[in-house]
């Protein structure tokens, strides 16, 4: 199944809040005042934020006057212009070899399927992986990640429960470098801002690659589970206080009918999505194309 036909899937309950409601707002009159504030509770409704929604239509009733729109489908083709608009600013993360990702996030996001999935995807791309189990704190998180090694075919580098998880990193960069590796995985343990020791930890793991491998590419990525709506917007805040995030991995795109976020977290915090989990397959992680995701979301 391609990527478009995917992203079609995942965002088909997101979709039919937007269209379906739009079409309703429509059908019982014209584009009056009553119209844009009903428009702009269903996109805080898809957790596309307060302040994003209200620019949002802002947009669109100066364009709507100047166009003379009137129908439910000149209306959508119009949003879909201005989140395009709005888009085509972002900067967009070509990653790059050698690449070290450091997957960042809260505990039940699914941080360590996703990094066996990302394996699957760079493994697909050719790419030579290597996974790093950096959470040390969970209970049976490396023999998690371990698995996804054995079915990705990739090295895995592991210390035991509760080892210094920056010993775990420095293990890992000797191995991509011996090794050549393309991609270096580093998986690292679910925590909350509150835990101050974990975050802390956060920092001494960036310290360990910058110092230990200068010339790689380095990217934090913070996974954020599209169902738990705007808390996610919240997450980034926290983990940006201590390691500097460079772009977001959304997983149960397809579980949600608030997939707006995508467009709260580029407005907010101007940061791509790179990948998304469209299903529950080790083949249901693929790169994010805003293109494709604003085609299919009105």
């Amino acid at each position: 199944m391609g990527l478009f036909k995917k992203i079609g899937n995942a965002l088909k309950k997101t979709r039919e809040a937007i269209a379906r409601r739009i079409d309703s707002l429509l059908s019982h009159g014209e584009l009056d005042d009553d119209f844009y504030d009903e428009l702009t509770e269903i996109l805080i409704s898809c957790d596309i934020g307060v302040r994003t929604s209200i620019d949002i239509v802002e947009s669109l009733r100066l364009r709507a006057r100047k166009n003379k729109i009137r129908n439910a489908e000149d209306v959508k083709k119009e949003l879909k212009e201005i989140l395009k608009e709005d888009f085509s600013t972002l900067e967009h993360i070509d990653i790059k070899y050698p690449a070290i990702i450091t997957i960042i996030g809260v505990n039940g996001v699914g941080k360590t399927t996703t990094i066996g999935k990302m394996a699957k995807y760079f493994k697909n791309e050719k790419k030579e992986v290597t996974l790093v189990a950096g959470d040390t704190f969970r209970a049976a998180a490396s023999s998690q990640l371990n698995e996804w090694a054995n079915r990705a075919k990739t090295r895995i580098i592991k210390h035991s429960e509760g080892a210094d998880a920056a010993a775990v990193v420095h293990d890992g960069i000797s191995s991509a470098k011996a090794n050549n590796t393309d991609v270096l995985l580093v998986d690292t343990a679910g925590r909350l801002h509150t835990k101050t020791n974990l975050m802390e930890e956060l920092k001494k793991i960036d310290k360990v690659i910058n110092r230990e491998y200068p010339l790689a590419n380095k990217y934090n990525f913070i996974v954020l589970d599209a169902t738990t709506g705007q808390n996610a917007l919240n997450q980034i805040n926290a983990f940006n206080d201590f390691v500097k995030i460079d772009g977001i991995i959304l997983t149960k795109l397809d579980g949600t009918a608030k997939g707006g976020e995508v467009i709260a977290i580029e407005k907010e915090y101007h940061l791509p999505v790179v990948f998304v989990g469209v299903g529950e397959g080790v083949d249901d992680l693929e790169l994010f194309d805003y293109n494709d995701f604003i085609e299919n979301l009105f």
